[in-house]
């Protein structure tokens, strides 16, 4: 894939220290590790490896890349790695997508309280899924979910909100009496289905997710889980917190449940676009100049083609928008639920196969045998001038320069046979 003309790391390391400089004091150290991070990322500051085709010769440098979760260049692989772990999970029933979003008045303030309020997020909309699935008036049935945080509209506001995808469908709850051996009832004994094109109904969702996340904000509050600076400092106080909540009690949340997917892999397609994206793809950007961050983003307000714009922010607004979408250290932006929870998971689709009669996935290939450690490490991509195996002929450590250099391949000779 050709590196594209602009990247935000280009963007960093031309005007990353003047940021700095003026923001001394008001960046934390989470987002200097970042800006860090993406700055460094595949150049030879993070070290790397030289490879050599066996054929033509051609010869290429390789620089490490950071592994930061929140850097543009380096979630291919991670997203990779996780999809094929997701891939043998996935069920032969149609998958639905269901969006949780914040109000505005909560984004306000959750910017001050990223751990709590998006974890608040997390498991608000988790339970609000699980109690309405597991109500017999609706489904009835024990659901999965896989939960995928953003923070970002397409205009790299702050805009909280969890994208949910969802089996359509789960196991059935237990109707034995209390204490009962699971065994010895009808729970676990079929699968109950959804009804065509319609998972839950959108406004009970939404309600319940209102009443569940400001019941959750407010015993934060009250327990002193939450802080506030600026603008929003009165907010500390219980009264003054309470009034800024009461319009948010009568107001209608959004809540939003897509169409199902085509099958599972459509499901994959997607999860593969959404798990793994940063605030902003390289792909997007268009400019760096005097005027600033040129870029493209969609307005989702308008339908059709109109909705596609192009956007200018001053390069000092476009790093400051970019960095507030960097998570908390250790926060898991992607979550499993119900029936796909990671201490459950394995024993509950394969339970789950079983009853909808479909074969277990075959077996994953064993993994390559050891080869000689004198043998040299070859690279999976293939040479890109003849499709040659690429071989390692040189490895170099952080901040060192590779004592080889780039060699075109040679050109075949030629003999006139005339």
């Amino acid at each position: 894939m050709a590196r594209p003309r602009l990247e935000v790391a280009d963007i960093f390391r031309g005007h990353g220290p003047a940021w700095r400089r003026a923001n001394a004091g008001h960046v934390s150290l989470g987002q200097l590790k970042v800006m860090s991070a993406i700055e460094s990322c595949r150049t030879a500051a993070l070290g790397g490896h030289v490879a050599r085709c066996e054929k033509c010769s051609h010869t290429h440098i390789a620089y490490n890349s950071c592994r930061n979760r929140h850097c543009p260049k380096c979630q291919g692989a991670a997203a990779k790695e996780w999809l094929a772990a997701r891939e043998a999970e996935l069920l032969p029933v149609p998958y639905y997508h269901v969006v949780f979003t914040l109000p505005a008045q909560i984004s306000n303030i959750a910017y001050q309280n990223k751990a709590i309020i998006y974890g608040l997020l997390f498991k608000a909309s988790a339970e609000t899924l699980i109690t309405i699935a597991a109500d017999p008036k609706h489904l009835g049935a024990r659901i999965g979910a896989i939960s995928v945080l953003h923070t970002w509209g397409s205009a790299l506001t702050h805009h909280p909100h969890i994208h949910m995808i969802v089996p359509g469908g789960g196991i059935a709850l237990a109707t034995g009496k209390p204490g009962d051996s699971p065994t010895g009832t009808k729970s676990n004994q079929r699968w109950i289905a959804g009804r065509p094109n319609f998972f839950l109904p959108v406004r009970v969702l939404s309600r319940l997710f209102r009443r569940l996340f400001l019941d959750k904000l407010v015993a934060a509050h009250k327990t002193g889980q939450l802080q506030f600076f600026g603008n929003h400092a009165a907010l500390t106080n219980p009264r003054t917190f309470a009034a800024y909540l009461a319009p948010l009690r009568q107001a209608e949340w959004v809540v939003y449940s897509k169409r199902p997917f085509g099958g599972p892999k459509a499901v994959l397609a997607y999860l593969a676009r959404y798990t793994h994206r940063v605030a902003i793809a390289n792909s997007r950007l268009v400019a760096l100049d005097h005027n600033g961050v040129t870029f493209r983003w969609k307005d989702y307000r308008i339908e059709g083609r109109d909705r596609f714009k192009v956007m200018t922010l001053a390069t000092p607004e476009f790093i400051r928008r970019f960095l507030i979408h960097v998570l908390p250290d250790g926060f898991h932006r992607i979550r499993h639920y119900g029936l796909l929870a990671n201490g459950c998971r394995v024993d509950n689709v394969a339970r789950a196969r079983q009853l909808l009669a479909v074969p277990p996935p075959p077996p994953k290939p064993a993994p390559p045998a050891q080869t000689d450690a004198n043998e040299p490490k070859t690279l999976s991509n293939p040479c890109p001038c003849c499709g040659g195996r690429m071989i390692i002929i040189e490895t170099f450590k952080r901040g060192s320069t590779p004592r080889h250099r780039p060699i075109a391949p040679v050109a075949p000779i030629r003999i006139d046979t005339s």
